[in-house]
């Protein structure tokens, strides 16, 4: 969010730990979307994995083409709360793989189904029509390539890192042809290969999956790009990334679609809490209300070092500490930083650029109560709850 909302007072009335999502900076990030829609022709969906604050879907949709989905509970998601009753909005659905009740629900709501492997595309692709038939629908299928060109530096999070199982390599299409692809119903392909990007990389990876699947692109309908892309972050490439898509968009007759998630949501909203006490240990430690492992755990997972409100790295201010959560767990810890004053008891702490991922990953470890989930409506409204956590939300996730 930006440095207007992130003081502590514009907070005062919202429980903690809880997430707040500005519709300003929402709307400023899909008007560089919009643009890129109107530039190179390409249509944007919203990849639920990253970002799925249904409460916000009304603005959302003003400018984006749809979803893409990563299980039928997202896929139903999308259909129900993206999908306006007379809009031209889509719901495309990958995963890894399907089971026969997996292809069965998400073929209910989806337009796109891209399979993972030729195997499942022979085998559930006919059970996918059959379900779709049922509700009246129509179904495109799209088969995910492998470019194995890694752009990506941590392994964790790279598609086309080595022993990857995601995408079809090029040697396992060998004997597969593109009239075959094209009998078994594909219409489209479908690559994911990015995180956190520029275009450059993204133009890279195209490069890669023409040479590697050239053969296999006049004729197909379209073709999906995924997500990793940073196209709302300051400095951005948009004309590369824009004359790049165009240009294969013309070359090939394709439709363009793009998968961005984090760029939606991209410094859109905080995670706000309050410092419960401080201790110490070799250094004052300020322990939350919140926590890293249960709120937002890709702080651990990637690892990171998320930026705070009014802070600043260790000795860059008068007073330095480590942020520490409220769990049980040793290493429930955000980072170590410096404020201009200690913090005490009560004093709100402000983690920025929370809005993606985070609330999506949160878990109730411990069983602490998930954090609530606020919206700042737009023209600077005043932040407003509208989801609130408690026991029964732990409870029922369990037996």
């Amino acid at each position: 969010m930006t440095p207007r909302a992130v003081s502590g007072d514009r907070f005062s009335a919202l429980p903690t730990p809880c997430f707040v999502v500005d519709e300003d900076r929402l709307a400023a990030n899909l008007a560089v979307l919009n643009r890129v829609r109107e530039r190179c022709g390409a249509r944007i969906l919203l990849a639920l994995k990253a970002f799925a604050m249904f409460s916000v879907f009304p603005l959302l949709r003003a400018s984006l083409d749809g979803v893409c989905a990563s299980s039928p509970h997202e896929a139903r998601l999308g259909r129900e709360q993206f999908c306006a009753p007379g809009a031209e909005r889509e719901v495309h659905v990958f995963a890894a793989a399907y089971s026969e009740a997996d292809i069965a629900e998400a073929a209910r709501f989806a337009d796109h189904i891209i399979f993972n492997s030729p195997a499942q595309l022979e085998r559930l692709g006919p059970k996918a029509r059959k379900a779709a038939e049922g509700e009246g629908r129509s179904l495109v299928f799209g088969l995910r390539l492998n470019p194995e060109h890694s752009e990506v530096s941590v392994p964790l999070y790279d598609p086309c890192a080595p022993g990857s199982h995601l995408g079809v390599r090029v040697k396992a299409l060998k004997g597969i042809s593109p009239e075959r692809l094209r009998a078994l119903g594909v219409s489209g392909l479908h690559f994911h290969a990015l995180c956190e990007q520029d275009a450059a990389p993204l133009a890279r990876t195209l490069d890669a999956v023409e040479e590697k699947f050239g053969e296999y692109l006049p004729g197909m309908r379209w073709l999906n790009c995924g997500g990793g892309h940073h196209i709302t972050r300051p400095g951005y490439d948009l004309d590369l990334l824009c004359g790049r898509l165009a240009q294969t968009a013309r070359k090939y007759g394709l439709q363009i679609y793009l998968e961005p998630g984090e760029a939606v949501a991209l410094n859109a909203g905080v995670l706000v809490s309050t410092v419960l006490d401080v201790v110490y240990a070799d250094m004052p430690i300020a322990v939350l209300d919140t926590s890293a492992a249960a709120h937002m755990p890709d702080v651990l997972e990637m690892p990171y070092r998320p930026e705070v409100a009014q802070a600043g790295y260790p000795g860059e201010k008068a007073w330095s500490c480590r942020l520490a959560g409220k769990s049980c767990l040793a290493g429930d810890v955000m980072g170590e930083y410096s404020f201009a004053a200690p913090l005490t008891p009560g004093d709100r702490v402000i983690f920025l650029d929370m809005a993606h991922y985070s609330m999506v990953k949160t878990n109730t470890f411990n069983g602490l109560d998930l954090p609530g989930i606020a919206v700042a409506g737009l023209g600077g409204q005043s932040p407003r709850l509208v989801r609130e956590f408690g026991y029964e939300d732990f409870k029922n996730r369990l037996s």
